[in-house]
């Protein structure tokens, strides 16, 4: 004689089913909990100006940061042998200086009096080394007419930038 079969439970496989989405809802929750509440800030490369960078004292050196500003005419020094180039960065009204030094060829529309955002650490040294150098242009975009020399276009593209 056999034993009489009893059904399997049905409650079972509906808790698994709904373990792994709960699993991965917390998780998530988890992640964006710590990025919004103590991971951002050590993860996230700053954007300062010159003088907000100076205002933060040793708490703005050795630290990866992005610096924005202009920079100061007259400074550009440019070694073509050496591809060493150093300029200082100030604010958009000409305050808050902050010596640069970058290795390699600056970008082709690099100049005096140009925006730039400088990505790197400022030193103890009071110098900032810049590991990338990004230039502020036109995002005007018009096609070349015939015969057009692409030189020509850049400075007309500058001048109606008002820089």
């Amino acid at each position: 004689m056999t034993a009489p079969m009893t059904p399997p439970e049905t409650g079972a496989p509906r808790k698994r089913s709904l373990v792994l989405p709960i699993t991965a809802v917390v998780v998530l929750v988890g992640a964006f909990g710590w990025l919004i509440w103590g991971g951002l800030d050590k993860n996230v490369v700053f954007f300062l100006t010159p003088n907000e960078l100076l205002a933060k004292g040793t708490g703005g050196m050795n630290v990866p940061v992005r610096l924005g500003g202009q920079v100061k005419p007259g400074t550009v020094k440019w070694d073509d042998k050496t591809l060493d180039l150093r300029f200082d960065v100030v604010d958009t009204n000409g305050t808050g200086m902050i010596h640069v030094k970058s290795k390699g060829a600056p970008p082709q529309m690099f100049r005096d009096g140009m925006g730039v955002v400088v990505e790197g650490r400022f030193g103890a040294d009071s110098l900032f080394q810049s590991s990338q150098l990004m230039v502020k242009h036109s995002n005007e975009y018009r096609a070349p007419k015939a015969g057009e020399k692409p030189q020509e276009m850049y400075k007309s593209l500058m001048k109606g930038s008002g820089q």
